[in-house]
């Protein structure tokens, strides 16, 4: 829940579509050249794992990809955008720098990844969105050296197997390439969320599929795929993204950034004692929501004004609420203020319902209280009416 330390609702929105961006990098991130489309050898997913993590990486790749979205249902918003209703496009990697493009009638989506920043322009709203994003390892430094053993791997998946069921790694191909399959599903706690999956080149760790479906659904909310992969020189211009002048800038900060109580602060502030101290509003923070108990209470800054950020529950399964002074009145509202109005304790809100999950937004009393859960609309809207009582 920490994305929720910085942003606006505005802001999470946007850094919903800036995770398109992150999905692709960690698909482009450890590619390296593929065989053939034979079917591998059977593995146990341990020695699979670990071949995938002791592969060599690439210098340059140009892939096409395919980008699935059905995440939030058209008549919820008004859908015009790749990012947001899926899209055919290009991938291309070199040096460390990385550009994604999705092609739509409404208008490209490009995404680009470079020293330590990534901008997202979406021409169908003519928006560019900017953030940091933690620095990787230098292209090129990973020799294999520092690969966990098997054993340690096989340890570790029997930890997640406490709280996930795991397939084998299943052969075959994806992409052309030789190809194992990773199926991935929470056996408790974790909302809306279903099965994850993930596909990898069987010869060096290619990650070919990345998908997430809701529970009890075989279709994926959301996946990306790599349709064509092939390797040499990338030219310095397909890196770049060139948004017009015109373009609105929306500066999202940092994304995955430690959390903190504000710019400099050494140290976080927890707990309802002091964070009511050092909020301008009166905290809303009950023991228990719908169920599950609250699991912290923290000091966060939003557009650098004093804010809370209460969390309930563990894993995926957890909910959280955003508290904030209000806007002054007449403030633009931001994207959700175009989603149908919900009414919550006499006072109006607005909701974004997803296969995900739902946010719902409202203002009262001076407070604006945003909720966050992998939830359906009904139990979100219950649990802020309990955050209010």
């Amino acid at each position: 829940m920490n994305f929720l330390r910085t942003i606006s609702t505005r802001r999470l929105i946007a850094g919903s579509v800036l995770s398109v961006a992150l999905v692709a990098g960690g698909v482009a991130a450890a590619m390296a050249a593929g065989g053939g489309g034979t079917p591998p050898p059977a593995k146990p997913l341990a020695a699979a794992i670990h071949d995938s993590l002791a592969a060599p990486k690439p210098t340059a790749i140009t892939a096409r990809v395919h980008f699935t979205n059905n995440l939030i249902s058209t008549g919820a918003v008004s859908l015009g955008s790749p990012l947001l209703t899926g899209a055919d496009g290009r991938l291309w990697l070199s040096g460390g720098r990385l550009r994604l493009e999705l092609q739509s009638d409404a208008g490209d989506a490009q995404i680009s990844v470079a020293d330590g920043r990534i901008s997202v322009y979406d021409a169908s709203s003519n928006t560019l969105y900017k953030a940091a994003v933690p620095a990787g390892k230098p292209q090129g430094t990973d020799t294999g050296h520092g690969v966990p053993s098997t054993t340690e791997i096989s340890s570790a998946l029997s930890q997640l197997a406490q709280q996930l069921t795991l397939s084998g790694a299943e052969p075959g191909t994806k992409a052309g390439q030789p190809a194992y399959t990773l199926s991935v599903t929470p056996k408790h706690d974790a909302g809306l969320l279903g099965q994850a999956e993930i596909a990898w080149d069987a010869d060096n760790g290619v990650p070919l599929h990345l998908s997430l479906a809701a529970a009890g659904s075989g279709s994926p909310v959301l996946a990306l795929d790599v349709t064509d992969i092939s390797f040499g020189s990338v030219d310095a211009s397909a890196l770049s993204i060139a948004p017009p002048a015109t373009a609105k800038v929306v500066d999202l900060g940092s994304l995955g950034a430690s959390g903190r109580s504000g710019p400099g602060s050494a140290t976080e502030t927890t707990g309802v004692p002091a964070v009511s101290a050092a909020v301008p509003f009166t905290l809303a923070a009950p023991d228990t929501l719908v169920g599950l108990p609250r699991t912290g209470v923290r000091l966060i800054h939003a557009d650098s004004h004093p804010a809370a950020l209460v969390t309930y529950g563990k894993s995926l399964g957890a909910i959280a609420v955003l508290e904030t002074a209000a806007p002054a009145a007449g403030h633009d509202s931001g994207p959700l203020g175009a989603l149908p109005a919900v009414s919550i304790d006499g006072a109006t809100g607005h909701e974004l319902p997803t296969a995900l999950g739902t946010l719902v937004t409202v203002v009262r009393g001076g407070v604006s209280y945003t909720l966050l859960g992998s939830l359906p609309p009904n139990a979100a809207e219950a649990a802020l009416r309990a955050v209010l009582a």
